[in-house]
C-alpha cells in the first residue's frame, strides 16, 4: 500500500491513550475500590473478539492477583436462550469498543435483572451498552476507524490494571503504571520485521501465552487472520502438550509470549519444544539473542503483556501491507459488528 494505514496511526496513538487514561486513572481505581467495599464475590464478564480477550486479561489479573473469581458469560446465553441469570452479590464487566451489539446490552440487561451489579469498559460511551451500565469506565482511544482494533484495545488493558490496582490498593502496581506512555513509545520502536516472511511461509501459527498474556496470544492469532490473512491459533502453554503439540514442524510458525513472573518456566519450555520440533518460533520477551522479539522491560509483570500487544500490533500491521493486504478493511468484516 503506498498510504499510510488507519491501523498504523491509530496504534501510534496509543502512547496518547494511556497518558490520557493515567490523568483519569482515579476513575478505574475508584471503580476497583467499589467492588471491595460492596463485597463483591465474584464478576461475570462479556465482549466479543477483541473486546473478549481484555476480558481474559482482566480475568486472569483479577484472580491471579486478588483470588477474586471471574468467569466469561457468553451473550447468546441471554439473547438467544434467554437465560435467567442469579448473580446476587456479582458484578457484571462488559468490554466494548462500540457498544452497539445488541447480544452484548442483552447480557447486560439479564445479569442486572439477575442482580448483578453492572459494569461497562467502552470507548463510546454514548451507545446501548453505556446507557445500560449501572458504571460506565472510559477506555478514552478516541475514535477508531481502522476495522481492526488495537488502541482500544490496549485501553482496556490499562483501564483492568487500574481497577484490579484500585481492589486490591496497590501503590507498586500504581506506580509501574506511571511508566507506561514512555515504555509503549519504547515498545513501538522495536522492529520485528525479520520474523514476517518466515512466519509468512508457514502453513500456520501459533500464538502460545500463559495466564496473563493468553489474552495477548488470543488477540494475535486473531489479527494475524484478520490483517494478514494467515491461519493462526492461540494456545496456552500448558494446553499445547494437551494436543497441539502433535503436529508441529517445520512448516509450522509460532509466536510465544514470554514472561518473567510465575509462568516463565511453563512459557520457556514451550519454546525450547517448539524449536526443537523444527517450528518457525520468536519468543516475545524483553531480553535479546536468537529467536527473540524483544520489548521493553517494565518493573511489575502485569505490564508486560501491554508492552507485547503494542509492539505485536506495529508487526502485524507492517507484515499485513508487506503481504499486499489492506489491514484498514479486512474483506467481510464491518467496524462495529451486531449480533444477536
Amino acid at each position: 500500500m503506498s498510504r499510510p494505514t488507519l491501523m498504523a496511526a491509530e496504534i501510534s496513538e496509543i502512547p496518547y491513550v494511556i497518558a490520557r487514561q493515567l490523568d483519569a486513572l482515579d476513575t478505574y481505581l475508584d471503580a476497583g475500590r467499589h467492588l471491595r467495599q460492596d463485597g463483591t464475590r465474584g464478576l461475570v464478564t462479556c465482549g466479543r473478539g477483541t473486546s473478549d480477550h481484555a476480558a481474559t486479561f482482566f480475568k486472569y489479573l483479577m484472580e491471579t492477583s486478588a483470588g477474586l473469581p471471574v468467569a466469561s458469560i457468553g451473550p447468546s446465553v441471554a439473547s438467544v436462550y434467554g437465560a435467567k441469570l442469579r448473580l446476587d452479590g456479582f458484578a457484571c464487566l462488559t468490554f466494548s469498543q462500540s457498544g452497539g451489539s445488541p447480544d452484548l446490552a442483552t447480557l447486560q440487561h439479564a445479569a442486572k435483572k439477575g442482580g448483578a451489579r453492572t459494569m461497562a469498559v467502552l470507548n463510546e460511551l454514548d451507545s446501548p451498552v453505556g446507557d445500560g451500565a449501572d458504571l460506565v469506565l472510559p477506555v478514552l482511544a478516541g475514535p477508531e476507524r481502522a476495522v481492526a482494533a488495537t488502541k482500544s484495545f490496549v485501553g482496556m488493558l490499562v483501564a483492568s490494571l487500574g481497577i484490579v490496582a484500585g481492589y486490591l490498593r496497590d501503590g507498586e502496581m500504581i506506580a509501574a503504571l506511571s511508566a507506561l506512555p514512555d515504555l509503549a513509545r519504547d515498545a513501538l520502536g522495536r522492529n520485528w520485521s525479520h520474523a514476517g516472511p518466515p512466519l509468512a511461509r508457514t502453513r500456520s501459527v501459533y500464538c502460545i501465552g500463559r495466564g496473563l498474556n493468553v489474552a495477548v496470544a488470543a488477540e494475535a492469532a486473531l489479527k494475524l487472520k484478520e490483517t494478514c490473512h494467515l491461519h493462526a491459533e492461540a494456545y496456552s502453554a500448558a494446553e499445547l502438550f494437551h494436543g497441539p503439540v502433535a503436529i508441529a514442524d517445520e512448516s509450522l510458525g509460532a509466536l510465544v509470549f514470554g514472561a518473567h513472573g510465575r509462568a516463565e518456566s511453563s512459557i520457556d519450555e514451550s519454546f525450547a519444544r517448539l524449536r526443537e520440533l523444527g517450528a518457525n518460533v520468536y519468543k516475545i520477551q524483553s531480553v535479546s539473542g536468537k529467536g527473540m522479539l524483544s520489548t521493553p522491560a517494565t518493573k511489575h509483570e502485569a505490564l508486560d503483556p501491554v508492552l507485547q500487544a503494542i509492539a505485536f500490533y506495529k508487526f502485524a500491521e507492517g507484515l499485513a501491507v508487506n503481504l499486499g493486504k489492506d489491514p484498514d478493511t479486512p474483506p467481510g468484516l464491518k467496524k462495529v459488528t451486531e449480533t444477536v
